[in-house]
């Protein structure tokens, strides 16, 4: 089944507080009691925000104050009757609304997806979900790179909610309800034929299409960010999907991409590290034991007015000479919620 749905997403830092509490424990616990269909938590690895503070995982100082994203997805009626609460808790920030369908049951993707574009499909599951004995992140990754894909990524939240009922991580728990989700991008064609394979995958599937435009592909050009027709005021998106292992002078690509923006005087960054995934013709990986370097997969996420991706895409596009997949998404200037994001990231 198919639902018009809008997907809130709130980037703050870890420390960040709202009436006492932290902001993190503030939204979930909102999400909580609103039963949204689907939320979760991320805690970035390394970012910045718009007064350019790095905060990274490298260092033990600046990993103290992580950036965090909060995502919720639902009908939109229901995300719409929680914006506000939802833009109140997070004081300094940034709140984006954007549009999205809403799938649950048999995954039939004819409703929910077009032809002859690209898009992203997020696919939210539970830490411990299996398929037969396999983990349930890894069969769909692996379903995804079968059926030509273009890239996959699998994310591993701290909190959240799954149909409605929430699960947060916690020490001494197996937490195997503990929400992540798995990121993919590719043609509008072929997601919609690997619909009904996840939804016959999943125990009970739910996940979220929107529309994407692939910039890059393993270091092929295929488009820019679109500044034709969009307005002044409107917003856009830039996803950079690397790996801890493609690296550019010696570094992770997506640490010289928040480097290098930051330097430029962007607004800010953030990313997040994965922990299973593949892009292009690799196959699917992980960390694995006995491996002296990390190989997972990274998520890198922008967010600013055109002329700003503009600049930021010149670096990303120099930076992901070699690797890496690219998109861009439109933010909705009605839809978007600008606020002073001290945090971002």
């Amino acid at each position: 089944m198919t639902t018009d749905g809008l997907k809130l997403t709130s980037y703050f830092g870890e420390r960040q507080r709202s009436g006492g509490q932290l902001v993190a424990d503030a939204l979930l616990s909102l999400y909580g009691q609103r039963e949204v269909a689907a939320s979760i938590l991320l805690r970035g690895a390394e970012g910045f925000g718009l007064k350019h503070r790095l905060r990274t995982d490298r260092s033990l100082t600046l990993s103290e104050d992580l950036p965090l994203t909060a995502i919720a997805v639902d009908r939109r009626d229901r995300i719409e009757a929680l914006t506000t609460e939802a833009i109140r808790l997070t004081a300094s920030g940034l709140v984006t609304l954007e549009r999205a369908r809403l799938l649950t049951g048999d995954f039939n993707g004819q409703e929910a997806v077009g032809s002859g574009g690209a898009a992203k499909l997020t696919i939210y599951l539970g830490r411990q979900d299996r398929v037969d004995r396999t983990p349930a992140f890894v069969a769909v990754c692996d379903l995804l790179h079968r059926r030509g894909i273009d890239g996959a990524t699998a994310l591993l939240g701290v909190d959240g909610t799954a149909h409605g009922r929430r699960a947060r991580a916690a020490f001494f728990s197996r937490n195997a309800d503990v929400p992540m989700m798995v990121i993919a991008v590719g043609a509008e064609e072929r997601i919609s034929r690997v619909l009904p394979e996840l939804g016959a995958l999943l125990a009970r599937p739910l996940a979220t299409v929107e529309r994407v435009v692939v910039c890059k592909r393993d270091g092929q050009l295929l488009a820019r960010p679109p500044t034709a027709g969009t307005a002044a005021t409107a917003w856009q998106k830039l996803m950079v999907y690397t790996s801890e292992a493609a690296r550019h002078e010696g570094q992770p690509i997506h640490r010289a991409i928040v480097r290098r923006l930051r330097s430029a005087g962007l607004s800010g960054a953030t990313t997040q590290l994965g922990i299973w995934g593949f892009h292009g013709d690799h196959a699917p990986h992980g960390d694995r034991l006995l491996q002296l370097s990390r190989h997972v997969p990274a998520v890198t996420s922008v967010i600013d007015t055109p002329a700003r991706i503009t600049a930021a895409f010149a670096v990303i596009d120099e930076l992901s000479a070699e690797a890496g997949l690219v998109t861009c998404e439109h933010v909705p200037a009605r839809f978007r919620i600008p606020l002073t994001h001290d945090a971002q990231s």
